[in-house]
């Protein structure tokens, strides 16, 4: 009793307390309960913490300044604990320990063991040192950054070591509540100097390309470096890749979701959330098992993995909390005594995924019908189809996903059979046969008596996404969902304009002869919702021959369609990067469609009812109708701005790369000077005929705004020309063009004109025009054998919404 007690007061008067607050852990020092390290600024704070409903307890490090807490790094990923009070993490022999309740070592540095004295300090950056002694300027023995878990944070590297031939690995979360290891992995690729998504360690789905000396070459995200600067290093004893951000206040991170996507993300306080700045691969469904065994993919749909007919979620927990690549098993085990439910699914080909990615035989000259029961008599057989007379069997569980996504280049489809347990089919048959009974006794019951207001509430949940208010004064009909699926011909692809963030556009003939284009949403997309009321209630209200009309809209269960006027000449995206279709556009034609851009913006920021910045102004959001007369569309971003206010708002980063000016995608800082900035780059594009995200040939130059305003300075302003444009263009225009783009992508917001500027500088001799200053996003250091303009191939425009995704 004396010895417990004696050994008591050594824990409490001997052994010195963790002080609140400090960012350093000496020597007789522990971590347990709600005791902490707080970097020195206050960046980042180290501690105990449970990931959301889980039970179990992690050694984590998160960011102190972000509201909602946000995990960066894990030291006991695969081993939790359950008590944190009686848990610690010390100093022992010189490493950092963690001990669980019952005294056991489950977690630590791993070096070797010594009686020097050591200390541990978490610094601003998120990295957690361990070093002899208290000297902070002692080199580190052990740092957190060598050993990252789903987060590459700035400053971080991503390495691998020659010498010892060893690399880093980031590796996904096994789920939103469980830290351990996950299916995905992003580590490089030293011999192609890259870096690369697996699969399982096994398989690679996704690369960035090969390091150029500037960028990687299949990551357009990067090319513009007025955020991250990202780099590639390799020498004699390493290779690694790395990023920092220009702007210190920003807070960010990249991370290895537990989908499988990379994602890089900024923090936006005043949101309260993390904001989506681009992710790779684009397409969910591009990402390798991403819905396991038995999963169909279809990126359009939320979630995007769901189980076949016949099967059901593995792990349903796991797969509640988004984490789909357990996949799915069947309901019933196959007894060989069974059937093929026919079609289970419709399948296309996708991208790399293909039916030649997991069949077991090399393919037979058989009929369907053979095929079928060749399938049907062998036990171990899950699928087959049947393409050009060739017979295919899966034999094994898919590990990649079947998708469902349909690419507008197929001009054919073909059907994959699924084989489902009898047992299956009769009780779906029977739980069809009880529901239709107990369905038809309710209808005959309740007919009369509530038809009436079944009708009227039917009426009021299909309109229920817009309120009584909302409705009010909307000049715009409301169409049955039947008379748009007799429009559309049930949405076939044959009538498929081609497919928006927020989902796919129809072209529908209506019976009187009216051709619309029919915008369809979902309400299982938060980002889908917003843009569907956004549009309703603000394109209603604006009416200019250079904006988009909207004709109507419907409402029907998860379905909501916008129907505009029909565009019969698409986007002018569509024409001025295309090697052919350019040709249409002489240089009349384009100054006219520069013209009514401008009077469009002017409209929406001075002369309409209400005051509107647009905030995605781009050339794939300029329709063009059957005279080539510009209309601007795609309101789902727009902001209304009180009276003739034109201070900043901070706001979430939306919009597209390249198009954004700096004070928004540095700070999320709006105004009528941003869609004054978008404006240029599209001026810009009209005139070289160029993306300002692509490539220039030995230019110092990473974008076409830094390679306009070079050739501005070298007194070569017509070397921006398309060549499409030799022979019509008219010099004194262009050259006005140019200078007024220039003017409109400065980077002060304040040096920019107004649109009635704009405007008036279109009609202005030269001489009157000012000279403009240095751009936004120029580049500062000369870019090394970068390639030519990539065979004129289109690069990506990456759309920065939210994490829902657009």
């Amino acid at each position: 009793m004396i010895l417990v007690v004696s050994q008591l007061l050594f824990y409490f008067f001997i052994i010195p307390p963790l002080s609140y607050g400090t960012d350093t852990l000496n020597a007789n020092q522990s971590v347990s309960g709600n005791q902490t390290l707080v970097s020195l600024d206050g960046n980042f704070e180290m501690g105990f913490f449970k990931p959301g409903k889980s039970p179990n307890y992690y050694i984590g490090i998160w960011y102190k300044k972000v509201s909602t807490r946000t995990i960066v790094w894990v030291a006991n990923r695969e081993t939790p604990i359950s008590d944190t009070s009686s848990s610690k993490l010390k100093l022992m022999d010189g490493n950092l320990v963690l001990l669980d309740e019952s005294n056991i070592q489950i977690w630590s540095t791993n070096m070797i063991s010594t009686t020097t004295p050591a200390s541990v300090v978490l610094d601003d950056d998120g990295n957690l040192v361990l070093r002899y002694g208290s000297n902070i300027s002692s080199p580190p023995i052990w740092q957190s950054f060598d050993h990252p878990t789903h987060t590459l944070l700035p400053g971080m590297k991503l390495l691998y070591n020659k010498p010892t031939n060893t690399k880093q690995v980031i590796s996904s979360w096994k789920t939103i509540e469980n830290p351990a290891p996950g299916l995905f992995s992003l580590e490089i690729d030293q011999d192609r100097k890259q870096f690369v998504v697996m699969w399982n360690r096994s398989v690679q789905y996704w690369t960035s390309g090969s390091w150029d000396g500037q960028i990687f070459s299949l990551i357009p995200e990067i090319r513009l470096n007025y955020i991250y600067k990202f780099s590639y290093v390799d020498n004699g004893n390493e290779s690694y890749f790395t990023y920092n951000i220009s702007d210190s206040s920003i807070i960010s991170r990249l991370i290895l979701d537990v989908s499988g996507q990379i994602q890089q993300m900024s923090w936006f306080e005043s949101d309260k959330q993390w904001a989506l700045f681009w992710s790779q691969p684009h397409e969910v469904c591009d990402i390798y098992g991403g819905c396991g065994p038995f999963g169909v993919c279809n990126s359009q749909m939320l979630p995007s993995c769901n189980c076949l007919t016949g099967f059901e979620p593995r792990s349903p927990s796991d797969w509640n909390l988004g984490s789909f690549s357990d996949g799915c098993v069947r309901k019933s085990v196959l007894n060989c005594s069974f059937k093929i439910k026919k079609p289970t699914f419709v399948l296309s080909y996708f991208k790399e995924i293909s039916l030649s990615a997991f069949p077991e035989n090399e393919g037979q000259q058989l009929d369907e019908s053979e095929c079928s029961s060749a399938c049907l008599d062998y036990c171990l057989c899950n699928a087959y189809t049947f393409i050009s007379s060739i017979c295919l069997h899966w034999n094994r569980e898919s590990l990649n996903n079947i998708s469902l996504e349909l690419l507008s280049n197929v001009t054919y489809l073909d059907k994959i059979y699924i084989k489902v347990s009898s047992s299956d089919n009769r009780k779906n048959n029977t739980k069809v046969l009880i529901a239709g009974i107990v369905s038809g006794c309710l209808g005959l019951v309740f007919l009369c008596s509530i038809g009436v207001i079944l009708y009227r509430r039917m009426k009021r949940q299909d309109r229920g996404v817009l309120s009584e208010e909302d409705r009010k004064g909307l000049d715009v009909p409301f169409y049955e969902f039947k008379r748009i699926l007799s429009a559309t011909e049930n949405f076939s692809l044959a009538n498929k304009l081609g497919q928006g963030g927020f989902g796919p556009v129809y072209k529908g003939t209506f019976p009187e002869g009216a051709e619309m284009a029919v915008k369809r949403l979902s309400s299982r997309s938060k980002q889908g919702l917003k843009e569907f009321k956004n549009e309703v209630l603000l394109i209603a209200k604006l009416q200019h021959r250079n904006l988009i009309r909207l004709l109507g809209y419907s409402m029907k269960n998860h379905e909501m369609i916008l129907l505009y006027e029909y565009m019969p000449n698409k986007s002018l995206d569509h024409f001025i990067f295309d090697r052919k279709l350019c040709m249409r556009l002489d240089w009349a034609l384009r100054f006219d469609i520069i013209m009514g851009i401008a009077r469009g913006l002017l409209y929406l920021h001075q002369d309409s009812r209400l005051r509107i910045i647009h905030r995605d102004l781009k050339a794939s959001n300029v329709l063009l109708d059957e005279y080539m007369n510009p209309k601007i569309s795609d309101f789902g971003l727009a902001k209304i701005v009180k009276g003739r206010d034109t201070n900043d708002d901070r706001t979430r980063v939306v919009g597209t790369y390249g198009y954004m000016a700096p004070e928004y995608a540095l700070n999320g800082f709006f105004s009528v000077k941003s869609d004054v900035f978008s404006l240029g780059v599209v001026v810009l594009e009209m005139i070289s005929g160029k993306r300002n995200t692509g490539y220039y040939h030995n230019k110092e130059a990473f974008s076409l705004i830094s390679y306009a305003w070079s050739l501005w300075r070298e007194q070569k302003p017509l070397d921006l020309l398309d060549p499409a444009l030799a022979e019509s263009c008219n010099s004194i225009e262009v050259l006005r063009c140019m200078i007024i783009g220039l003017l409109c992508v400065q980077e002060d917001p304040q040096d920019r004109p107004t649109m009635t500027g704009v405007l008036g500088m279109l009609g202005m001799d030269i001489e009157s025009l000012p000279d403009p200053k240095e751009p936004a996003f120029v580049s500062k250091t000369r870019v090394r054998s970068l390639p030519s303009y990539v065979s004129e191939s289109e690069i990506n425009q990456l759309t920065i919404t939210e994490v829902e995704g657009r």
